[in-house]
Formats: C-alpha cells, structure tokens, sequence
C-alpha cells in the first residue's frame, strides 16, 4: 500500500506540474501527461492485457483502459491521467477497506500457537506444537497460548477463551479439566497430557474453518459474478453503438463529442462496486459472527440461516447440559438433608451415574465405618445397613420387592425412592438440567420467523415429552435411533417451502448423518462429538443455544446489506449511465459514479463486522 501511495503522490505532482506550468512546446506537457500516466496507469494497462489473454476480457481494467486510452486518442490528456489518477485512490482507498476488516477479522482468530513448552527426558525444551504427540506432558506459563488440547494434570489458573468461545469471563481450570487451544493463560503455571495433535486440535479446526470460509460462495455471491460475466459485455456494446451510430444518423453531430460520451459510458459502467463489495459483506458477516462464538463455515450457509425456517433440535447436550445432577428432593418424617445423606451412603460403594450424581449432590465426606453392609440388586437398586438403620435406594421395582409403600414421583427423571428399617421416607429425583437459555432461545426463534421448532431424542418419550412441553417446542419425537432422526429430519425437509431451509442443532456421534442432511447443520462445539463439528456448517463454540439467535440476525443484516448495496449500486449506475449517454456528465463525474460507489458500498459492507447490539 505504501508504494501505491508514492507512486500516485509522484503522477499527482506530475500532473499538477503539467497543468500549471504551460510549455511553449505544447508536446512536453502532453509528455508530462503521459509519464504521470504510466506511473499511475501502468499496472492496469498490465492486467488489463494479461486478463486479454487469459479470456478474460470484460473486466474493470479493461474498462478503465479503453476509457482512458481513448481520451488520449481524442486529444483529452489531463482528463485521462486526471480519471486514472481518480479511479487508483479510489481503489486505494477500497484495499485499505478490505485490509482493515481482514485484519479485525485476523485479530478475532488470533489463537495460533507460536510454540509448546513440551517436558522431554525431565527437561523443559520449546518446540513446534506440530511436533507434539499425543500423551506429550508440555507446560503452559502466564500469558502464553494453549497450544494443544489436552488434560490438567498439574497447577491450577484462569484461561481467557474470549477469542475461543467469546466468553467475556475467564474459566477456571484445575487438574483433571479440559484444556482447549487457543486460550490465554492469565496467571498460574500448569502441567496439560497432550489428548489431540495438532492438526486435530480445537485451534487448528477453527482457523481451518475460518480460513477456508470464502472457499464456499453464497447464491448472491454467484449472482454477482455473473451479473458481471453479462453486464460487462452489454455495456461494451452499447458504447461502440453510442460512439458510431449517433454521429452517423444526427445531422450535425460530432463525432468526437460521442466518442467522449461513449468512453465515459465505459467508465461508468464498471461493476466493481458490486464486485468487491458484496463478497466482503460476507467476509464481514463470517468475522462478526466469530466474535460470538459462532464458527460459519462458509457465505453460503450465512445466507442460508437467513432463511431459515423449521429448527430441528437434539436434546441431550443441545438443549440439555447432557449432565445428570439431582433436580428435586422430598422428605416424608425426616429433614431432605438426612435424606440425600442416608442415599449418599447407601450409594457409596456404586458407580452407577445415578449414585454418582447423588454423591455429588451430597458433597461432604462419608464415613465408611457406618456403612456396615452394601448390597447392589442389578436392575432394582441398593439394599444396606448405614449404622443401626436398614436402608433401600431404588427404583420401584425394588420398593414393590420389598413391600414398601411409597407415594409415586410424578417428576420427569430417575427417582431414587428411599426406605429406613420399611418405612418409606422420600425420593430423590436425577434429571438432565435444561440449560438456562434454552426456553428464551425457543420463544426467540418465533419472533425471528420460525415457523415451527421440533426435538428429536433416543431417550425415553416420557422424558422427551416433558422437556418439549417446559421449553414450548412444536413437536417432539422420542426413542429415536441415528437412522430414525434422518427419517424424520427426510419428512421434515419435505414440509418446508421452497425458499425455506430446515436447520439441524445437535452435538453428538449420532447426529453427525442429521447435521449433514440438513439444509444448515448447526454443532455445538465446546463439548460436542468431532464428528458432528465436522459435519456441521455452523458451530456454537459456547455450547449456548441463544447464540443461534445471534446468528440468525447477524445473518439477517448481512443479507440487508448485500441488498442494500447490489441496490444502491445498481440505481446509481443506471442514473449516471443515462445522464452520460444524453452529454450530461463528463468523463470526472463517472469514474466518481464509479468509484465513489464502490468506496460507499464497502464501508456500508464493514457494519457486518459489528456486532454489539446484536444479542
């Protein structure tokens, strides 16, 4: 950029010399013109050429070309270095443009590892992360990037995931927590058991992702290029028309004066406008929505969300935390304290997932000399002697075994029913917690035109059934298998109307076949299965559903502006276009047409970048 602003600042100068300073000689002026030109003009003369060559004829150097050249052969040599000189510090103004959102978009994915501090024969030794295997120990210090997934199995800090996950606050990390690349370490020193190398490394999948997005061009993407394929050649046309049929059928006309109206009809007509500002309203709308914590693989699938219409969505893991906690507890006799205390104690010796959970929900130490005698009954649940008491923690087979009466839980979940010496004395239910945002994201979704919201589960249809209803979804099919929710996301996609596109939102192995199928698969990438963040078009990093909403209106404003600008372009081309071809704009006035235009639609592009009223 630096030699583009010598070089325009040296055929300015030139330019103003020529201008100013009349020469006896008329020839040395027009010689300063023609130096200033080339210093300026020659590199698109060069493309122009080159794009001859290469087939491809009808482009904006071949426009700016002709143009220009042609004011030289018709005696006009300020005017053509003057529109040379205008059109480069338009185009200079463009790539700064373009520059700066590559570089804020850059910024935001600023997460490549530059080194890993791998432990090697007991010493400490900086390495490639490329060169890291899986099971390596590296240590990662204060301010450095996590260069490799991986396990804490030393120290404790803070990560800052802002970059990762957009999360505004740091997460604490201890020994046996997961540790993501791409994260800043704030403060204390750990030791992280490489679990990913690095090409499958959560750093490495993101900034593949990222970089490879333009690679995959939406439909106004394609609209624009072969706007172009066809305009170009139009244009072209119809100004050789207005340069020779004019002075040949009006009596008086000049041939000179249409020559002049027929090159700034070319000028004009340069659709660069839409050319380079469309693909970056893209670009722009990609970045912004990787500020939030949404990876979008590519422009397509950004216009796609825009159009959305049925979101289908898993329920473990999506709108679940797929993490089975104890939701409710009831008490008949005794305190619900006692209660979870004397189940915390049965259950001790078990790893069922449910006697894990109310271990955790008890949280305090357990004195194993109570518990005196622990049996497991496989189906039913545990039988056992804390103390003095007879204790029983199962389900209701083992209470009808037993011939205890119990008040039946009509809570959705695994109930525990607990009975002390035969009497019964509670129940304690473990449920899968829906996540906090879950209802607001379904009521959302409505007010952002989505006709109908369904789930899709393999648990049981009771569970299923309960959760649709708490969070208000449409429609709800349960005990499905992999190949049932592709049956029923086939039906679906049959349901939709032709504009509209059936959106996928799910995190597991099992729907990687779903996330594929769908018009937009949508992953949640924080703790979602590989296969279903390969297989999907979007990834919610933060495991959050509400930022589906952000991505829907972000898209939404993406696509406003990419109308707004094939609009605008389109009218004020047309406008000067006409007022060119009746004599009432010079040859000044349409490459101002054209590349004040152009520098108009890319800064209206850039708003796509900010994002924060976007919620």
């Amino acid at each position: 950029m630096k030699k583009d602003v010598i070089k325009i600042l040296i055929a300015l100068a030139l330019f103003l010399i020529a201008m100013v300073i009349k020469f006896e000689n008329e020839w040395i002026n027009n010689g300063i013109f023609i130096v200033s030109y080339i210093i300026v003009g020659f590199e698109i003369l060069r493309k122009a050429v080159r794009s001859i060559f290469r087939g491809k004829v009808f482009d904006e150097n071949f426009l700016m070309s002709i143009a220009t050249l042609g004011a030289f052969a018709i005696g006009e040599f300020p005017e053509a270095v003057a529109v040379m000189l205008f059109y480069q510090v338009g185009e200079l103004f463009q790539d700064y443009a373009v520059d700066k959102s590559r570089k804020s978009i850059a910024s935001l994915m600023d997460i490549r590892p530059d080194y890993a501090n791998i432990i090697r024969d007991g010493k400490e030794e900086k390495v490639d992360p490329s060169e890291v295997n899986i099971g390596d120990t590296i240590i990662i210090k204060p301010g450095e990037k996590v260069p490799l997934d991986g396990v804490a199995i030393d120290g404790k800090t803070t990560l800052d995931t802002k970059a990762l996950t957009g999360e505004s606050v740091p997460r604490g990390v201890e020994v046996g927590d997961q540790v993501l690349s791409g994260c800043i370490n704030l403060n204390g020193v750990i030791k992280v058991k490489v679990t990913k190398e690095y090409g499958e490394s959560t750093v490495s999948k993101i900034l593949d992702l990222v970089e490879n997005a333009s690679s995959k061009k939406a439909k106004s993407e394609n609209f624009i290029t072969k706007f172009a394929a066809y305009y170009t050649p139009i244009v072209v046309i119809i100004a050789i028309i207005l340069a020779i049929v004019p002075p040949l059928i009006i009596e008086g006309a000049n041939f000179q004066d249409w020559l002049y109206r027929a090159l700034s009809f070319l000028v004009v007509s340069c659709p660069c406008a839409l050319v380079i500002s469309i693909p970056l309203s893209f670009f722009g709308g990609i970045g912004g929505a990787s500020k939030m914590g949404v990876l979008v693989k590519g422009s397509n699938y950004l216009e796609a969300l825009s159009n959305a219409e049925i979101m289908v969505f898993d329920k473990t893991g999506t709108l679940t935390e797929g993490v089975f906690e104890v939701q409710n507890v009831e008490s008949i006799g005794i305190s619900k304290e006692e209660l979870l205390k004397i189940a915390a104690y049965a259950e001790y010796y078990s790893n069922h997932l449910i006697s894990k959970s109310i271990k955790k929900s008890y949280n305090k130490e357990i004195d194993e000399k109570e518990i005196i005698d622990s049996k497991e009954i496989s189906g039913k649940g545990i039988e056992a002697k804390i103390g003095n008491q007879d204790v029983l923690a199962g389900n209701e087979k083992l209470m009808n075994e037993k011939g205890i009466e119990y008040t039946k839980c009509t809570h959705v979940g695994s109930v525990v029913y607990v009975a002390i010496d035969g009497k019964y004395v509670g129940h304690i239910v473990i449920a899968d917690k829906i996540k906090e945002d879950a209802k607001r994201t379904i009521e959302e979704l409505r007010k952002n035109n989505i006709k109908e919201t369904v789930m899709l589960t393999g648990d049981r249809k009771n569970i299923g059934e309960a959760v649709a209803k708490e969070l208000g979804i449409d429609k709800v099919y349960a005990e499905l298998l992999p190949d049932g929710k592709v049956e029923k996301v086939e039906e679906l996609l049959k349901t939709k109307s032709p504009k509209g596109k059936l959106a996928f939102v799910g995190d597991g192995i099992n729907d990687a076949p779903v996330l594929a199928m769908a018009d937009i698969g949508i992953a949640m990438g924080g703790l979602g299965a590989d296969s279903a963040i390969e297989a999907a078009d979007i990834v919610i990093m933060t495991d959050q559903p509400s930022k589906i909403i952000s991505a829907i209106k972000l898209s939404k404003k993406t696509m406003r502006i990419v109308r707004e600008n094939i609009i605008f372009a389109i009218a004020v081309k047309v406008l000067v276009l006409i007022l060119t071809a009746v004599g009432l704009s010079s040859m000044w006035q349409a490459v101002f047409a054209d590349v004040g235009v152009s520098v108009i639609a890319i800064l209206n592009a850039l708003r796509a970048l900010r994002v924060k009223n976007i919620k």
